[in-house]
Parts: C-alpha cells; sequence; structure tokens
C-alpha cells in the first residue's frame, strides 16, 4: 500500500466529494508541475515544466476507476544529428486505485496471491490517490525510444561529423583502399625527368 499520501502534493487528489455509490462521476483539470525524471535517457519533460491533466474519475464496486489525458512539452535531442528538438505530447492512461477494505473483502483467504501482484496494485488511502506513478508510466511508455528532429534527418557525417542536413551536397573525395597503397607508388613523368640516372651521372645537354 502507498505510504501516508500528503493532501497539500499536487499529484495528490481527493476522492471524498466523489463519495463509493457506484457510478457516480467526477471530472476535472489540474495543471501540475513536472517531477523529477520524467523521461529516458534521451528525451522527456523537463522538471518543473506544466503538465495538463484532464481527467474522469468514476466511483466503482472496489475503488476509483481513472481514466485521464497528460499534456506537455518534452525536450530531448535527435539520436541521428544530435540536434536538440522540442513537441508537444499526449499519453492517456487509465487505472485502478482500489480501496484497502474492498480489496480484502474480494480477494479469497489461500487465494496465494504473490508480492508482486500486490505491488502492482494502487489504492486509496484515506480518500486520496497519487496519481504520480501512472502519470509516470505512461508519459514514459509514449516517449520515442529514438526521436529524431525529422523523419528523413541525413544525421552527422562519419568523416568529419558536420550535420548533413544543413549542407545536402556535402562529401569527402573517397580513394578505393585497394588503390591507396598503389597510389603512392605511382611516380609521374616530371618526377622521372628530376631523378638522377644510372651510375648517379645527371642528364646531359644534348
Amino acid at each position: 500500500m502507498n505510504a501516508r499520501l500528503d493532501h497539500r502534493s499536487p499529484l495528490v487528489f481527493d476522492t471524498r466529494e466523489l463519495g463509493r455509490r457506484p457510478g457516480t462521476l467526477k471530472r476535472l483539470s489540474r495543471t501540475v508541475e513536472a517531477p523529477r525524471d520524467l523521461g529516458n535517457e534521451v528525451i522527456g519533460v523537463p522538471e518543473g515544466a506544466p503538465i495538463e491533466l484532464d481527467l474522469r474519475l468514476e466511483s466503482v464496486m472496489d475503488g476509483v476507476l481513472v481514466t485521464g489525458t497528460a499534456r506537455a512539452a518534452v525536450k530531448g535531442e535527435c539520436v541521428r544529428c544530435l540536434e536538440p528538438l522540442e513537441r508537444e505530447l499526449d499519453a492517456d492512461f487509465q487505472e485502478m486505485f482500489s480501496y484497502p477494505d474492498a480489496d480484502d473483502r474480494s480477494r479469497p483467504a489461500e487465494s496465494g496471491d504473490d508480492a508482486e501482484d500486490e505491488e502492482d496494485t494502487f489504492f486509496v488511502e484515506d480518500d486520496l490517490f497519487d496519481l504520480e506513478p501512472v502519470l509516470r508510466d505512461a508519459v514514459v511508455l509514449s516517449l520515442p525510444l529514438q526521436p529524431v528532429c525529422q523523419d528523413d534527418c541525413p544525421g552527422l557525417c562519419s568523416d568529419c561529423g558536420a550535420r548533413l542536413a544543413d549542407d545536402p551536397d556535402h562529401h569527402h573525395d573517397a580513394v578505393d583502399a585497394r588503390w591507396a597503397a598503389l597510389q603512392e607508388l605511382v611516380v609521374t613523368d616530371d618526377e622521372k625527368d628530376t631523378l638522377p640516372r644510372d651510375g648517379g651521372d645527371e642528364p646531359q645537354e644534348k
């Protein structure tokens, strides 16, 4: 079960107005600040950035069913060219927050539920529930694993690291590796004229 919740936390919601009558609905909107580490290694919602929440709370037999959408601006960098990028993200979610006493009543004494199942269950505690773990899962799972600034981003030059989108004609003259060693042995006609003849004699004038 959750640790004791702080009603002052922006991601903690009060269900007392909803009551426990199944079918009762409540809609609410709230703008909250993003918690830290809300993202993956390359993109995420900056800590403290605004997140707009639209929630639908429904009282059911064993708890509160929460359905909602989170909207936020995410920032990161393109995995191809490493340029910063920013985009809007909509993350939908739905989660059941169980009443502790209802959960006890509905579970057979010898059900054999393990600790892992318990950890995956969210609870209403003192008429409060904490949305942060649900929000975190929804946002992180909605983020691209390999964000790009544009779908056809050509990335960086493998030789010098230049951003290819800035110079579509960028290229390097490549020499076939099979001929590179032979090219060093090529002697031009002009170079031949400057080489000493057999015996070290200088070229004689006619």
